[in-house]
């Protein structure tokens, strides 16, 4: 179902930005602690979940947002996510030793029920759900 400018915030599209939302907190709260309290232990870890968290708020607002430049943003944020949470996910498996602590995509999310896996596929297949309808103008060109 095409959609042109209106909100995705509807339907299941309320839950996905609620968990969106929830991430984001979770994330980013747990990312401060842990730069605060004990980057020496392991900085690139805790960059890393302080960088998914940031990206989980830009997602969430862009899901929340109207217009063809938000539906872009959405479509980036969660594309780099599903990329971040395959890699660390990947890259923490292989040699754990390069995450002497998790981030919120090491293991691919499994110390969050492994949503940050989950999430960016059901994100993808919402964003396509809710594509904006193509425009005369687009046609023909």
């Amino acid at each position: 179902m095409a959609n042109n400018g209106s909100s995705r915030a509807v339907g299941a599209g309320r839950a996905l930005i609620a968990v969106y939302a929830i991430l984001a907190l979770a994330a980013t709260a747990r990312s401060f602690v842990q730069i605060v309290g004990k980057f020496d232990v392991a900085p690139v870890a805790y960059v890393l979940s302080g960088i998914a968290g940031l990206v989980y708020i830009l997602a969430t607002v862009a899901l929340l947002r109207r217009g063809d430049t938000w539906y872009r943003i959405a479509w980036i944020t969660i594309i780099f996510e599903l990329v971040g949470v395959l890699t660390v996910g990947t890259l923490s498996v292989v040699d754990p030793v390069l995450f002497p602590a998790d981030t919120v995509w090491s293991f691919f999310g499994r110390g969050y029920l492994f949503i940050p896996l989950a999430l960016p596929v059901l994100g993808m297949l919402w964003l396509y759900r809710r594509r904006p309808a193509a425009t005369p103008e687009d046609a023909a060109s």
